[in-house]
C-alpha cells in the first residue's frame, strides 16, 4: 500500500486557509492568464528531420542551421524580439542542439560538455514560463551548472531539455499534473535514448526545477537514472517519494527565499499537487539549498548549486549507492504504490524524442 504522509499538528486548522488560497490561485489564474500559447503564431521552418543513427556532430549542425533559418523567418516577418533572442542562442555558431523546434513557444534541447565521452550527465528540466523567448535564463543555468561540475569532475555534461510546452505562472495549466503527464510521454523515450548513447559506465541525474518537478514526478526512468532531485518544487502530484515512477535516489531541497513555499500543499479535484517534498513524511533526501529565492539555485558560488553539484557527483554528504533493481519504465498518471504500477506512454513526435 502507498505510504501517506503523517499530518501536522496545525493541518485542521490550516486546512481552509489553506483551501482558500488555492481557490484564489485558481480564480487569478482564469482571470489573468499570462501563458506564451496566447502569443501571435511566429513562423518558423519544420524541425530538422535526422537518421536514427546519425552523429551527433551532424545533428548539433543540422540543428543550428534550422535555429538561423528560425531566426531569418521570425525578422522577415518583422518579429525582431524573436530573431534577437534565437541568434543569441546560436552562441555565434558554437551552441550544440540535440534537438531544436522554433515554432509556437519553442522546443530545444542543448548539451554543454562532451555528452560523447560523458561518465557523470545532469538533465536539467524547467519550470513555467520556459519558452524560447525566455530560453537564455535557462540557459545561464545550464552553464552555470555545467562549470561547476566540470571543475571538479572533467568527464560531466548537462542536458537542457526544454522539450514540453511550459504552463504560464499564473494560468489553470500550472495548477494540475496535465502539462506535465504530456511532457513525461516525451522525457521518457529521451531519457531511454540518452541511456543507450551513452557511455557504459555513465550515470544520469534528472534537475528538475518548480513545475519542472512536477514532470519529472511523472517520468518513468532507466537504470542510469541514479538520482532525482527537486527543487522549487510545488509538490508531485504524488503522496510520497515511494510512490515516484523510479529506482533513482529521490531528493528535495528548497532556498529560504524561495516564495513557493507560501504555494498550499493540497490537492483537490485534480488542483494542486498534495504533499510538500521537503515535508519528512514525503520520504525524499534533503539537500542544503541556502538561503536565495525561487529562480537562484543555480546561481554560481551559492550553496543551493554546490548541493546539486554534490548530487550529481555523489559527494552529497546524505548521498548512498543508488539501488540496483529493475527500472521502471512508464510515467505515472495517478498516484500508485511504491515503484509500481507501469501506465501507458504515448509517444511524442520523432523530431522531439530524438537524442
Amino acid at each position: 500500500m502507498s505510504r501517506r504522509p503523517t499530518a501536522r499538528p496545525d493541518s485542521r486548522r490550516s486546512g481552509r486557509p489553506r483551501r482558500t488560497l488555492l481557490a484564489g490561485l485558481v480564480a487569478a489564474a482564469v482571470v489573468f492568464p499570462v501563458s506564451a500559447a496566447a502569443s501571435p503564431r511566429i513562423p518558423a521552418p519544420a524541425p530538422a528531420v535526422l537518421a536514427e543513427t546519425a552523429s551527433f556532430p551532424d545533428r548539433y549542425a543540422a540543428n543550428l542551421a534550422n535555429l538561423s533559418e528560425a531566426a531569418g523567418m521570425a525578422q522577415d516577418a518583422g518579429r525582431s524580439g524573436r530573431a534577437a533572442k534565437l541568434r543569441a542562442m546560436e552562441a555565434d555558431g558554437g551552441a550544440r542542439f540535440l534537438v531544436f523546434d522554433g515554432r509556437g513557444t519553442g522546443r530545444a534541447t542543448e548539451v554543454f560538455g562532451d555528452l560523447e565521452s560523458a561518465d557523470r550527465i545532469t538533465v536539467l528540466v524547467p519550470g513555467s514560463d520556459t519558452t524560447l523567448d525566455t530560453y537564455q535564463r535557462f540557459r545561464t543555468g545550464a552553464v552555470a551548472l555545467q562549470q561547476r561540475l566540470q571543475a571538479e569532475h572533467p568527464r560531466s555534461a548537462v542536458v537542457a531539455w526544454l522539450g514540453y510546452d511550459t504552463p504560464g505562472t499564473v494560468s489553470p495549466s500550472v495548477l494540475t499534473t496535465d502539462r506535465a503527464d504530456e511532457a513525461a510521454a516525451e522525457l521518457e523515450p529521451f531519457l531511454a535514448r540518452l541511456e543507450r548513447i551513452t557511455v557504459a559506465d555513465a550515470r544520469l541525474s534528472l534537475l528538475c526545477h518548480s513545475y519542472g518537478s512536477v514532470v519529472c514526478s511523472r517520468t518513468g526512468t532507466g537504470p542510469k537514472v541514479t538520482d532525482v532531485a527537486l527543487f522549487g518544487s510545488p509538490g508531485t502530484g504524488a503522496d510520497s517519494a515511494g510512490d515516484l515512477p523510479t529506482r533513482a535516489r529521490v531528493w528535495a531541497g528548497r532556498g529560504a527565499g524561495d516564495w513557493i513555499a507560501n504555494v498550499p500543499h493540497v490537492r483537490v479535484a485534480g488542483i494542486g499537487f498534495g504533499v510538500d517534498p521537503v515535508d519528512p513524511a514525503f520520504g525524499a533526501l534533503p539537500f542544503t539549498a541556502g538561503s536565495g529565492g525561487h529562480s537562484d539555485y543555480l546561481k554560481p558560488g551559492t550553496e543551493s548549486l554546490d548541493g546539486l553539484a554534490g548530487i550529481v557527483l555523489g559527494t552529497s554528504p546524505a548521498a548512498r549507492p543508488a539501488p540496483a533493481t529493475a527500472p521502471v519504465t512508464a510515467h505515472v498518471t495517478a498516484p500508485a504504490t511504491a515503484h509500481v504500477t507501469p501506465s501507458a506512454v504515448t509517444a511524442p513526435e520523432a523530431s522531439h524524442a530524438l537524442a
